[in-house]
């Protein structure tokens, strides 16, 4: 068995696909496990090739509803390692962290296939680069374990139609950080001007964002029922931006997937740089503005906020013109 571990969200797990189906391609008869949270099984079983999820509550609450059958997850024993049944396994995989912590969840696999971290006691494998694309961090590590990965290999399998309608355009204005917002008066800004150029608009979030998306909506004039946030589970969110003409998002989640679906796309970055993060440089149809970019209208040393401030609703709009000329041409 080859247990990986990658307890994190929706954007972590997309931008580990390649490294997972890197470990797939290079072992194909063993059973391949990936320990994360429960409430994103919807999202594996469209990654493929992951044999069994196993879950665990490191984030805490999901973001998103879960179906009652899935019931409450197992989190890690007391001595820090995850509870899976039956003999340790005989690889385990840390695509969660650099250590020591998460090398120490692993603790007793046969072998361990980590960055080196000699607080963990493990000093095998690459040395961890904090200005690397999140993406290219896992199928580096893989490669220097002799498990050649694709980083261009990010689509997800595309779930079947569901009660939501397709061709939306879908504005997504929340985020975990708070810092990675742009503010709710420009998205309700902007998405009043994409549906008076004939977008049908649906703003999306999480229950917890429900607030945020109602007030996004009202103040762009659309009708209650563009709001989805907090009524959709994560599997209906993937086939809903699979089948969307448009994402606008900020660096979150929905914005990972709609790189997996080729879904045109602007992504509001800020302050994390989309080097780290952001969609691939080959791909045309995506396109990222940085609030703390060179493009930015506020000068160096300015805040996260001022920064936000000076990305316009107009410069935004430009960029969803470039992101579907894309898609014409």
């Amino acid at each position: 068995m080859i247990l990986v571990l990658r307890a994190l969200g929706v954007g972590d797990l997309a931008t580990a696909v390649p490294a997972l189906r890197a470990l797939r391609a290079g072992h194909p008869d063993e059973e391949l496990v990936l320990a994360a949270p429960a409430w994103l099984g919807p999202l594996v079983e469209l990654v493929g090739g992951v044999d069994r999820l196993l879950p665990t509550d490191d984030l805490g609450p999901p973001p998103w509803p879960v179906p009652s059958s899935a019931g409450r997850w197992p989190g890690p024993s007391p001595d820090g390692v995850p509870p899976w049944s039956g003999p340790p396994p005989e690889v385990a995989v840390n695509l969660h962290g650099r250590g020591p912590g998460s090398h120490r969840m692993l603790a007793g696999a046969g072998r361990l296939v980590a960055f080196r971290c000699p607080p963990a006691g493990h000093r095998d494998g690459p040395d961890w680069d904090d200005d690397e694309h999140e993406v290219d961090r896992w199928c580096r590590l893989l490669d220097w374990y002799g498990i050649p990965a694709d980083r261009t290999d990010l689509a997800l399998h595309r779930p079947p139609p569901g009660r939501l309608p397709a061709g939306v355009t879908v504005v997504h204005p929340g985020s975990k950080v708070e810092a990675k917002r742009w503010p709710a008066d420009r998205f309700a800004a902007l998405a009043r001007r994409l549906a008076d150029r004939g977008h049908r608009v649906v703003v999306t979030g999480s229950a917890g964002e429900r607030d945020l998306a109602d007030r996004v909506a009202a103040d762009a004039g659309l009708p209650r029922s563009a709001v989805l946030a907090g009524r959709t589970d994560l599997g209906e969110l993937a086939a809903l931006v699979a089948a969307a003409r448009l994402v606008v998002s900020g660096d979150t989640g929905v914005g990972h997937l709609a790189t997996a679906y080729r879904v045109p796309s602007v992504l509001l970055f800020g302050p994390v740089p989309p080097a780290r993060w952001g969609p691939p440089a080959d791909r045309p149809w995506h396109r990222v503005l940085w609030a703390a970019g060179e493009d930015c209208a506020a000068g160096p040393g300015v805040g996260t906020a001022a920064r936000w401030a000076a990305l316009p609703v107009d410069r935004v709009l430009a960029a969803v013109d470039e992101a579907e000329e894309t898609v014409r041409v």
